[in-house]
């Protein structure tokens, strides 16, 4: 391709041609001619910066970039989209991630995310411990973490951005220790066995092992500890729903700031062996934007709930539970917002860099937080004291009469010990069984869930994700069996339980 200026320089500046004498008399007086570039310079000027500017937004749209191939108004979501997400913690980014990763073509799925906190300042995700781990009792859980350790491991592969700086989740392989008093250690060498069948790397340790491995824990009344050997431990949350966000963002799907105030829905009645059943659909999505009076309706066929603690609030919306008691129609999205504590304290002589993540036999929990002798902490308190969920306020006193006596019985350095902050934030609790939820409602036809992970959903986010992309893109569970956390169980009322919650 020969550029404009080489053009012009090989076919030289034009002389000017004599003009021809009058035929008579003196010349007439007229406009001086012009004797610089033709003309033709001008189209080849303009052409080439068309050229400059098509360069630059084709640059542009690579992966990594901000420019929008979906043509919205910024900080508007579409007037159309195929799926909504409501909800952009760690589970809503990773749903849309994989979708556009497994959808069939590039933007074949316009995709949107909506999040009705910019700030994150009361997402669950953030506000998590950040803990992995496969110690669990039910197999899809522990396949599930398996998976995701396998994807953190490999996260630059899968979450990378063209001309981004490579993703680092600061993950500390420090694993997990759960010990177990007498009445509990058959029980934990039951999940042991389980974990193992399905793959984990997890030994049992005796009191005297537990000793010699950490001299600082009291043994007095432990009976067994079941400790993680590999894919366990911890990392920054914050990194890990940055990453999803960003890549997800590079492929195409839209983020939306707003908060989701109703649907609009199609109903119909249809006879069924069970009686007269009503069906909807969501047709469309209703934001209310941020610090304005606007509301954008959105078309979609299909919304994801990815709500955390608020799913069964939006759940509510699109008429789910709001039938007559003790029929389908009745059947609520049983996830609520339980308010957990997280505090963070200074020890100078306390356990050193080979800390893990410790599980009492009280269920008070703690790790270490960096290498300056801090650690962070907290416990969940039983059902009859439950502190109100109206906002994140922290009850000091919490800690003081109920996790550092715990503490300081378990690891008696723990006595000296300086409380330097604390947060709150929140779970999205399944009060049924303490299980996620996930795929379609069987009234509400395009409304999917992923939620009720009840304070074990961010590490299981990456596995959860493509569970329900896979449902959306192929119609069934492709890589790992989860039909058993469908809505279907709150009909039957069959219980799906998580014997290890912390």
């Amino acid at each position: 391709m020969i550029r404009a200026g080489r053009l012009c320089r090989g076919l030289g500046r034009p002389r000017p041609l004599p003009l021809p004498a009058p035929a008579g008399g003196s010349a007439p007086r007229s406009r001086q001619l012009r004797t610089g570039l033709p003309q033709r310079r001008d189209l080849f000027r303009d052409l080439e910066k068309e050229v400059v500017k098509f360069q630059k937004k084709l640059k542009e749209s690579l992966p990594g970039s901000d420019w929008d191939p979906m043509g919205t108004t910024k900080g508007l979501p579409p007037e159309r989209a195929d799926v909504v997400i409501v909800g952009g913690g760690v589970m809503g980014w990773s749903v849309a991630y994989w979708l556009k990763a497994l959808e069939p073509r590039r933007d074949a799925l316009r995709v949107v995310v909506i999040e009705k906190d910019p700030m994150y300042s009361q997402a669950s995700t953030v506000l998590s411990a950040g803990g992995i781990r496969q110690q669990f009792s039910l197999p899809e859980n522990i396949q599930m973490s398996l998976y995701s350790a396998f994807f953190l491991r490999t996260i630059n592969e899968h979450l990378g951005v063209v001309n981004e700086p490579p993703i680092d989740i600061q993950f500390n392989p420090s694993g997990y220790l759960f010990l177990a008093s007498e009445d509990r250690a058959a029980v934990l060498e039951e999940n042991v066995h389980i974990q193992r069948a399905e793959g984990a790397e997890v030994c049992l340790l005796s009191p005297a092992q537990l000793k010699k491995k950490y001299p600082w824990i009291n043994t007095n009344d432990v009976a067994v500890a079941s400790y993680g050997l590999e894919n366990e431990g911890w990392f920054d949350p914050w990194s890990l729903l940055t990453a999803f966000r960003r890549k997800a963002m590079s492929m195409g799907v839209c983020q939306c700031f707003g908060e989701v105030t109703s649907f609009t829905i199609s109903s119909r009645e249809i006879m069924t062996p069970e009686g007269e059943l009503t069906f909807s659909r969501i047709n469309y999505v209703r934001v209310h934007m941020p610090n304005s009076l606007e509301y954008q309706p959105v078309e979609c066929s299909l919304v994801v709930n990815a709500a955390g603690p608020w799913s069964q609030k939006l759940a509510e919306m699109a008429s789910v539970g709001i039938g007559p008691p003790d029929t389908q129609e009745g059947i609520k999205l049983p996830v609520e917002p339980k308010k957990r504590y997280i505090f963070v304290w200074h020890c100078p002589d306390g356990p050193g860099l080979d800390c893990p993540m410790l599980v009492d036999t009280t269920q008070a929990y703690f790790r270490r937080e960096g290498t300056g002798g801090n650690y962070l902490g907290g416990l969940s308190p039983p059902e009859e004291e439950e502190p109100d969920i109206q906002d994140l306020e922290v009850d000091h006193n919490f800690f003081q009469e109920k996790i550092w006596p715990r503490l300081a019985h378990r690891v008696p350095v723990f006595e000296s010990l300086k409380v330097k902050s604390a947060w709150a934030g929140y779970y999205d609790y399944n009060t049924f069984d303490q299980n996620a939820v996930l795929g379609p409602h069987p009234l509400v036809e395009n409304m999917l869930f992923i939620t009720g992970f009840s304070g074990h959903g961010l590490q299981l986010s990456p596995a959860a994700g493509r569970a329900v992309a896979e449902l959306i893109l192929e119609g069934k569970f492709m890589t790992i069996n989860m039909e058993k956390f469908s809505f279907n169980r709150f009909v039957s009322g069959e219980q799906v339980l998580e014997r290890n919650i912390i």
